[in-house]
């Protein structure tokens, strides 16, 4: 009888531990609506990664889970285009990012598949603050409405997709292509 207790409280004890430590690691999270489409899609559902960022900034082609400026739902999902000190142009579609050193690089984005027909140009952007935008660029609503994303609100890196079972896998984590517009005269 004694061991049977200690056995059973061992088991919580180790559920406990458990359940604390993937509470504080990972995350899961539902995809709401078509902003991130070709690669994430309504009712999709991902395994984020909360603790990736402890050890280092995101990354320009990082697709982050944050929560919105004032709140406005739960959380987004979109993806890293621009960095603190950055600013971002958009022209005809074509996302060109100003670096802190003067070099100009127009992003190759082959997770894009339809251009935005719209042009913008972000301010600098400040220290812990991204400029994200949604994978589809005519369906989302993202930084180029004028808000940026606070560090401090990013919840984590999508990192697996769990469901549907034909979306299985790493998630759509890959940092786009830099093309110099500067050395190619755009």
């Amino acid at each position: 009888m004694k061991n049977s207790i200690r056995d059973f409280l061992a088991m919580i004890a180790i559920a406990v531990v458990v359940y604390i430590g993937l509470h504080f690691t990972v995350q899961t999270f539902v995809v709401y609506g078509p902003s991130m489409q070709p690669n994430f899609w309504n009712q999709q559902r991902l395994i984020v990664n909360k603790v990736v960022y402890n050890m280092h900034e995101p990354e320009r082609g990082d697709v982050i889970v944050f929560r919105p400026p004032n709140y406005q739902r739960d959380s987004y999902i979109k993806r890293v285009i621009g960095l603190p000190g950055e600013y971002v142009e958009i022209k005809e579609g074509i996302v060109y990012i100003h670096k802190e050193d003067g070099s100009i690089i127009r992003l190759d984005e082959p997770y894009v598949n339809d251009l935005a027909s719209r042009s913008y140009t972000s301010g600098i952007i400040p220290e812990d603050k991204y400029f994200v935008l949604g994978d589809n660029r005519n369906n989302s609503n993202d930084s180029s409405n004028g808000w940026l994303a606070d560090g401090s609100d990013v919840i984590g890196k999508a990192w697996l997709s769990i469901w549907p079972p034909d979306k299985w896998g790493i998630a759509a984590n890959y940092p786009p292509q830099d093309y110099d517009a500067t050395a190619a005269g755009e």
